[in-house]
């Protein structure tokens, strides 16, 4: 540490007091909380614009096929590694500004009973996905466009 956030503050030539949040260790789940709230940090900071970078590294996950774990390999392609970027704001002057899509609303709902769905253990050699049986079948079915 300084993390990802204070290298991209200087590369973007930003103020040392830009606000920042970073939400580190969070993996899927951070991607619809990050939306949630620069949706909301825009919306009630009148003129904020709100950069949102998410990137996914899970170089951590990743070893050779084996064929009778299949599970390394949904969690390898669920989970890969990857990045994104979008700017956020409320009220774009028309002028200058070319918003593409408006963000309406967000949440988050849990699934009831998917605990255990997919667990994450850490070995020496790394994070291994683990997935439970009712979810091999949903994602080699999904695979298939069944």
């Amino acid at each position: 540490m300084p993390g990802a956030d204070y290298q991209l503050t200087k590369f973007l030539g930003l103020r040392p007091s830009v606000k920042r949040l970073m939400m580190y260790q969070q993996g899927c789940f951070a991607s619809g909380t990050v939306l949630r709230v620069a949706k909301d940090l825009a919306e009630n900071n009148k003129g904020a614009q709100v950069l949102v970078v998410c990137s996914e590294i899970t170089a951590v996950t990743f070893r050779g096929s084996i064929d009778t774990h299949l599970d390394s390999l949904i969690g390898q392609a669920l989970f890969g590694d990857g990045a994104a970027t979008v700017m956020i704001g409320s009220d774009p002057v028309l002028e200058t500004e070319k918003p593409l899509f408006e963000l309406v609303s967000t949440a988050q709902t849990m699934l009831l009973d998917s605990d255990g769905a997919i667990d994450g253990h850490l070995y020496e050699v790394g994070l291994r996905f683990i997935s439970s049986k009712m979810f091999r079948g949903l994602f080699l079915r999904t695979l298939r466009g069944a």
